[in-house]
């Protein structure tokens, strides 16, 4: 019997290898056929052997090796013999109503499901599980500890504040913001009635005791608080108890202790007043109660609670917008006709229509018409991108008045927006280096501020005006409620948040935060020339041959360059297509970083580059050839030597304009005190052209990769913080090594991968408007901690009661909880002032 298997986790021949030999010293088993590619393996086999026992073979369930049937391939029908191959009828039926299931993968008994797993009691296999529909998982976070990921709704369980979306949806923070405000209602509802009972008690001939007598009103007060307490407020508590026994001190802890401690005080002296001293009790007899002092203290938390969900959803905005501009449904072109799809089963490779107005569905190519696309959601420039055959196009941006045929080539989680949004959601979750300072001094706040709170209740007992106690144990109360660490907490992941998602609507991608802040700090920029400062898009000029044979020339190095990445490279083949040059097999072909190719062409040993590959290969160049080369370099071109067997016969002129926003961009940049320092790798002459012409602080040229390294170490060790700008895989070293690597969002994926910092339109200015974000961020965060600082510093001592002996101020516990509620909102709301920033 034969049997095929998906095998995931294979990445090369290597692997494929591993896999056969692994299996076929399995018994039973008589041949394995492995295809790394189709991520399968064909076994034969003398009987039925279990899933287990192949998985074991393969390195068990920890191997990066995972054997399964593929769903894809299960067909119901009638068998012919056990585990032979089936008529297909219909496809299995994978509904909401058989999830979680399982089923024979080879269909002995059709359709027939089991509910526990086992194996088929036909053909023994192991049955298979019916996989869940597609439904994104939803997961949760804390803002101020984004380490803290859980997958179900609750609060952090070191700060104890409420855990938000990871990747926002509308609908379930809707839900959460509902249920809040549920809570809120019935809160105010309960504590209005509570507040006016105590207020009007204070007034003289009150009127409540010709309706009851004060005990009475005492048990309506209870009887009220409790639904605010034991449920409108309980998440307080809870808060607070979690917070105690794992000793993560936090906001809640205050306010559970302050709270808790004038519910318990007032239940004692409802239930106990003899134990109290007369200072205590009201001329009534009664002990002065603090149930208004619990309710409104609790509900003024929850309001700060309610605004503070508002305030971050509203942080999240960007993201959200980000993910609205994803389509849900394609137009997939099959057989010559349309056929509408969802975007979740998009393949690469397929083509698909986009009509005038549409989204377009994933990254891909034109292939057939042309169009104006506005990219502004992704790029953050407002003028529509003429686009036409061969031209990429990118998912969430949106066709103009015409339709077009394109080629999805990256879909999923693969597509430039997929991997914005993933890049927004990880940065606004890190921390930034100024975060450590707000951390420290979080860690001891709360038991400061308890030690305060006790401090405060034996100066107010040993030495207050009478009664003392009282005095002592309101303003001990107080202190504890007026303290608010989460606004020191809030201060960076906020501002944070806010930032990289603007910088992402502007075609900046910032990946973490720690690069958002050094970005502020940056002395120096590193750039390359080609792709950076120039278009990226270089063209043939010239080639030159010393036999006047260029179409030979020409099928030389077109052939040798159809293997190359560089954009150069793809210049040559490009102008062959032109003029018809078929390309030919190419022997020994090997890309010598930062210099150029070298293989055989028919024979003919090429070497196509720069003049250290003529010298490494040992090519002999004349002098008239050397003059005419120099001539095209000091015209600002780049001009590549060809070599064949030893010796220099001809050279290829390319040219690659400048981009027209480089000149602007490092005047601007210079302004700001950065130096703007080119590093090459082209020849002295056509990078002393290109900086002259932009006006650059220095330059270098014929830099190999390992001498921009090299140069960014030197430039470190004189203290300077040193960003690296370039868009090729020979500058991934020095991006890494850069304070701050910048990709060209127009560059390779390595690139990419190397840098902290994406433009997404390729463009110098999007380091100026990153430069200008860092700054605008770091002084936002800057202003919360402020703010954070002066309002714990100033609060804490007026709550203790410091004016008193000077102005006979007092500070009351509910105007303590109003001010703590806002001091959280307040910095978010500041924070929020970022998104009207114009970078």
């Amino acid at each position: 019997m034969t049997h095929t298997y998906q095998i995931t986790g294979m990445t090369c021949t290597n692997c494929e290898a591993k896999v056969k030999s692994a299996l076929l010293m399995v018994e039973n088993i008589t041949a394995v056929e492995v295809s790394n590619a189709e991520n399968s393996a064909t076994i034969t086999m003398d009987k039925h052997i279990a899933l287990s026992d192949l998985q074991k073979a393969i390195g068990g369930t920890e191997s990066k090796y995972q054997i399964t049937v593929p769903i894809e391939n299960a067909i119901i029908g009638e068998k012919k013999s056990c585990c032979d191959t089936y008529t297909q009828t219909s496809e299995i039926k994978l509904n909401a109503n058989n999830q979680g299931k399982y089923y024979c993968p080879m269909h002995c008994e059709g359709e027939k499901m089991y509910d526990k797993a086992r194996d088929c009691p036909i053909c023994g296999m192991d049955l298979v599980k019916v996989p869940e529909l597609a439904v994104n998982k939803l997961l949760y976070t804390c803002p101020m500890h984004p380490e803290i990921i859980q997958d179900k709704l609750g609060s952090c369980p070191i700060c104890g504040m409420d855990l938000l979306l990871m990747n926002p949806s509308e609908s379930e923070d809707q839900k959460v913001y509902e249920k809040m405000v549920k809570k809120m209602k019935i809160a105010i509802s309960c504590t209005i009635p509570i507040f006016a009972i105590a207020m009007i008690e204070m007034m003289p001939n009150n009127p409540l005791l010709k309706l009851m007598d004060v005990s009475k009103w005492n048990w309506v007060q209870l009887l009220l608080s409790l639904s605010v307490v034991f449920y409108a407020g309980w998440m307080f508590f809870v808060r607070a108890y979690k917070s105690i026994i794992t000793w993560n001190l936090n906001m809640f802890t205050l306010i559970g202790i302050g709270t808790g401690v004038a519910f318990l005080f007032s239940l004692v002296g409802m239930f106990f007043p003899e134990i109290f001293p007369n200072e205590f009790k009201t001329e009534h007899g009664t002990v002065l109660l603090y149930f208004e002092a619990t309710t409104v203290i609790l509900t003024l938390a929850l309001l700060g609670q309610l605004l503070e969900a508002k305030a971050h959803s509203q942080t999240k905005g960007a993201i959200k917008e980000l993910l609205k501009l994803a389509p849900t449904e394609a137009t997939l072109v099959i057989d010559r006709s349309d056929k509408v799809i969802s975007i979740h089963d998009i393949k690469k490779g397929d083509l698909l229509r986009v009509k005038p107005g549409d989204k377009i569905p994933v990254d891909g190519k034109i292939t057939d018409g042309e169009s104006s696309i506005d990219e502004a959601m992704i790029t953050g420039e407002p003028i529509p991108v003429d686009k036409k055959k061969d031209d990429n196009v990118i998912a969430g941006t949106i066709n103009g008045n015409k339709s077009f045929v394109m080629i999805a080539e990256k879909v999923g989680s693969e597509t430039l927006l997929s991997q914005i949004v993933k890049m927004v959601n990880d940065a606004s979750r890190s921390k930034a280096p100024i975060q450590k300072i707000a951390d420290s001094i979080a860690k001891y706040f709360v038991p400061i501020v308890v030690i305060i709170s006790v401090i405060t209740f034996f100066i107010w007992a040993r030495f207050g005006p009478e009664p003392a106690l009282v005095y002592g144990f309101i303003n001990a109360i107080t202190v504890l409620i007026i303290a608010c660490p989460c606004a020191l907490g809030l201060a960076t992941p906020m501002s944070v948040m806010v930032g990289v998602g603007k910088g992402a609507q502007s075609g900046v991608l910032i990946k973490n935060a720690e690069a958002l802040e050094n970005m502020n700090k940056i002395n120096v920029l590193i750039t390359d020339k080609t792709g950076t400062l120039t278009e990226g898009k270089p063209s043939v000029e010239t080639i030159f041959a010393s036999n006047n044979n260029e179409n030979d020339l020409l099928q030389y190095i077109a052939s040798l360059n159809q293997y190359s990445e560089h954009p150069l490279a793809q210049a040559v083949v490009n102008y062959a297509k032109t003029k018809t040059i078929t390309l030919v097999e190419v022997k020994d072909f090997e890309a010598v970083a930062g210099k150029g190719v070298t293989g055989t062409v028919t024979n003919k040993k090429i070497a196509l580059g720069n003049k250290k590959l003529m010298e490494q290969v040992k090519a002999t160049v004349s002098d008239d050839l050397e003059n005419k080369i120099i001539a095209e370099q000091k015209l600002g071109k780049t001009v590549s030597y060809i070599a064949a067997d030893g010796v220099v016969v001809g050279f290829v002129s390319i040219t690659d304009a400048i981009k027209i926003s480089s000149k602007d961009a490092i005047k601007e940049l210079i302004r700001q005190g950065v130096e703007v320092i080119m590093l090459t790798g082209d020849n002295e002459n056509t990078a002393k052209a290109v900086a002259d012409e932009l006006n650059l602080t220095s330059y270098k040229a014929s830099c190999l990769p390992e001498v921009k390294l090299n140069e960014i170490k030197r430039l470190q060790s004189e203290g300077k913080v040193v960003a690296m700008a370039g868009d090729g895989i020979n500058d991934a070293p020095a991006l890494a090594q850069a304070n701050i690597g910048i990709a060209m969002g127009t560059g390779t994926d390595v690139a990419i991968e190397s840098a902290k910092i994406t433009l997404v339109k390729g463009d110098l200015q999007g380091i100026v408007k990153a430069k200008n974000l860092s700054h605008a961020v770091m002084r936002n965060i800057k202003q919360n901690l402020f703010f954070a600082f002066f309002y714990n510093v100033l609060g804490v001592p007026i709550a203790a009661g410091v004016l008193f002996p000077f102005f006979g101020i007092l500070l009351s516990p509910m105007i303590a909880a109003l001010a703590m509620s806002f001091s959280s909102v307040s910095v978010i709301v500041n924070a929020l002032r970022l998104k009207n920033f114009k970078i």
